[in-house]
């Protein structure tokens, strides 16, 4: 979705972003959870709540970690 479908959402960083510009943001909406890079904010990524809690879930139990 195109980052005008999203402009009074407040973005926040998230807590693990690197302090070197590698930086993404989340946004919660009515209906969806948006992110996308605090470089560059045009593209969103755009998430229904049960697909962002989906992937939250396999992040913390280690889904996407590097061996």
């Amino acid at each position: 979705m195109a980052a005008p479908q999203w402009p009074e959402m407040t973005w926040r960083k998230a807590f693990r972003s690197s302090f070197d510009g590698n930086c993404v943001e989340v946004a919660h909406g009515p209906l969806r959870v948006g992110v996308r890079d605090s470089k560059d904010p045009g593209p969103v990524l755009d998430f229904s709540y049960r697909e962002w809690a989906a992937f939250v879930a396999a992040a913390k139990a280690g889904e996407f970690d590097r061996p």
